[in-house]
């Protein structure tokens, strides 16, 4: 766990410091970024230690001002350091990054760009069906970026979570396809991008049944056996799907225990073998087949499973917002959403989400014994 002094919880400010939480028992900060938005992180630690934090950032997603932005946590630092461009393509906004260590030890960044709205042509719902896919490369840990390169050409591709690394070797990165319909992205699917060759070449494996699950975090339980948790667009559950075989092939996905309000979800497998995901726990509707986009995204949960996904008995709130709940005032919270999950080489859990209606990232440190109440 990272070690900082202890302070109350209305002590927090924007300056990037690490303060200890001592109500709750966590380490949180909220990052230093001068833009109108924020959403969407990841994080990564670096094998010196530092940990990065990216998102996109600009006037409002969708907009030609919206780039991929990016902080740091140096080893040994109390403090983030101010958020700073690393992309900057103002005839796209760019979105969804996500930080992929390369064995070799590139760092990448994956992310979208689609066509950005203008003041005579907006769109009547958004233009996520032009998206593409784009990767930048870093050479010395972050400090400075090569050209953006396409690697995802189809149009309508999005991306959110990590290039994962399987037993075998193989890389898996799951991406899903918006389609230019009137579902408001209710016929979105998930595609599996396949790589033998660290990334030289790919391939799409289709995931069957998966319109309206999005957002895929693939885990592999044991070599060649692979679990998929999904956000789902219908605000009803988080969704499950497997694969028995490095990911050729899937089950369709089905309703897990846990809710889902339409928004991001993040999971990992912890050291311990036991799962660990973080997302808004609510749901708004049971009907599977409907598109529905709940205002309300907050509280941020994490919970823990110890049957590879199948049920989720340890949950704890990391985030409550203002406090609000019952169906007539929970609109009342402020948006906290989009979180992301990591585990340190310390042990520790980090994660991180957009803050008070995308005002900024928050970042928050525990352990995985602070969730179960063991510790």
């Amino acid at each position: 766990m990272l070690n900082n002094p202890m302070i109350e919880l209305n002590d927090l400010t924007e300056d990037g410091k690490l303060y200890f939480n001592r109500r709750l028992g966590l380490v949180e900060s909220l990052l230093p970024c001068d833009f109108e938005t924020s959403h969407a992180c990841d994080l990564q630690e670096l094998p010196n230690g530092d940990l990065l934090c990216v998102w996109f950032a600009g006037s409002d997603e969708g907009n030609s001002d919206v780039s991929i932005v990016m902080s740091r946590l140096n080893a040994g630092s109390d403090a983030w350091t101010p958020a700073v461009r690393i992309s900057d393509d103002n005839g796209f906004s760019e979105q969804n990054p996500s930080l992929f260590l390369h064995p070799n030890g590139e760092l990448w960044v994956m992310y979208t760009a689609q066509r950005a709205r203008t003041a005579t042509e907006p769109p009547e719902f958004n233009l996520q069906y032009t998206s593409k896919i784009y990767r930048k490369v870093s050479r010395d840990n972050g400090y400075t970026w090569g050209e953006a390169e396409l690697m995802f050409p189809r149009e309508g591709s999005f991306c959110r979570q990590k290039i994962q690394i399987l037993s075998s070797g193989r890389w898996i990165f799951e991406n899903w396809i918006c389609f230019n319909d009137d579902t408001r992205n209710g016929s979105d699917i998930t595609v599996m991008n396949i790589s033998d060759d660290e990334g030289a070449t790919w391939r799409s494996v289709e995931v069957p049944g998966s319109r309206g699950r999005v957002h895929c975090n693939v885990i592999e339980m044991a070599p060649g056996k692979l679990i998929g948790l999904f956000r789902s667009r219908a605000a009803d559950n988080i969704y499950f799907a497997k694969s028995d075989d490095n990911g050729d092939t899937w089950t369709e996905p089905v309703r897990t225990e846990l809710p889902n309000n339409n928004s991001s979800i993040s999971a990992i497998k912890l050291a311990s073998g036991k799962l660990a995901i973080i997302y808004n726990d609510l749901r708004f509707n049971d009907k599977p087949d409907i598109t529905v986009w709940p205002f309300e995204r907050c509280p941020v949960t994490v919970a823990i499973s110890e049957d590879e996904g199948r049920t989720w008995p340890y949950r704890r709130h990391v985030e409550t917002g203002e406090g609000f709940s019952g169906h007539s005032n929970l609109i009342r919270n402020r948006r906290y959403e989009y979180p992301c999950i990591m585990q340190a080489a310390d042990g520790s859990l980090h994660a991180a989400y957009s803050f008070g209606n995308r005002r900024t990232m928050k970042f928050v440190s525990f352990t995985e014994q602070w969730v179960t109440g063991a510790e």
